[in-house]
């Protein structure tokens, strides 16, 4: 099972293992149990223990810091990395900033100010130890070296890289480890030949074929394959008919292609979706 382990918990956050245990046995956090029924925590988890702990060294009520963690875990972004959030105090609110967005979980005196991408860095340690070693007896699944992967994608790219690898190494078949590593080669190596072989697979899962689709373009583009990098466009865009990086990815290449009227087209269906 996938999750942090109460003494992995502790040490990214400078807590002492009790008072993890204790924050959970308070419904601060869900963790699941995993092998022997120990604790087992998310990085979602991981987020909400901080601001606990922010929380109540503000002294506030355990019932009043269950109703600011649930606020916040609902309005936490969905669907991707929570390194670009953070968390502060802003005239006695609790503030979560996310990018150019922020809103308030909940109301009171607190005193809160921390990044979230300082956490997701803490856990990248824990990545190099495990890809050396494996994790004791229990050697972890593609699914969670992928979860690995993700909360390190943007903070820690190398050790993401690593992370998405191991879930390909056990789990070859596993589309999003494909896709986000075809995303990190394109990006930070440049890489878009592997890039392109990763993302290629990733394209066979229908779930993932839109995001997939845009990705591949954008690789196919870099090697200057404009012809193969509309056709990924149109795949993602038949998965996807109002995502507007489709329709802006595929305006570009219709531009450099010449076809500036089918280029506009595509320009009004992406302002359109957004």
């Amino acid at each position: 099972m996938w999750g942090y382990r109460t003494r992995d918990v502790a040490r990214m956050l400078g807590l002492p293992p009790a008072e993890v245990r204790r924050f959970a046995r308070a419904g601060f956090v869900a963790a699941r149990r995993g092998p022997g029924n120990a604790l087992r925590f998310s990085f979602q988890d991981l987020v909400l223990l901080r601001a606990a702990a922010g929380l109540v060294q503000a002294r506030l009520r355990p019932a009043r810091v269950r109703r600011a963690l649930r606020r916040l875990a609902a309005q936490l972004p969905e669907g991707r990395s929570l390194a670009s959030v953070q968390v502060a105090a802003e005239g006695g609110r609790v503030v979560v900033r996310d990018g150019g967005a922020r809103w308030h979980p909940d109301t009171g005196q607190v005193l809160l100010d921390f990044e979230i991408g300082e956490l997701a860095r803490r856990v990248a340690p824990l990545v190099r130890a495990a890809a050396r070693r494996g994790r004791g007896m229990r050697p972890l699944d593609g699914e969670a070296w992928f979860h690995w992967g993700r909360d390190l994608h943007d903070v820690a790219p190398a050790e993401a890289r690593t992370a998405y690898r191991q879930a390909l190494g056990v789990a070859p078949d596993h589309a999003g480890a494909h896709l986000h590593l075809g995303r990190l080669l394109l990006r930070d190596e440049g890489d878009a030949r592997a890039a392109e072989l990763h993302l290629r697979r990733a394209l066979e899962d229908p779930a993932l074929r839109a995001g997939a689709g845009v990705a591949l373009s954008a690789a196919l583009e870099a090697q200057g394959l404009l012809d193969e990098a509309l056709l990924a466009c149109a795949r993602a865009i038949e998965a996807d008919p109002a995502l507007p990086d489709a329709h802006r990815a595929a305006a570009r290449l219709l531009e450099r292609l010449g076809r500036a009227e089918d280029a506009r087209r595509h320009l009004d269906a992406a302002r359109d979706g957004d």
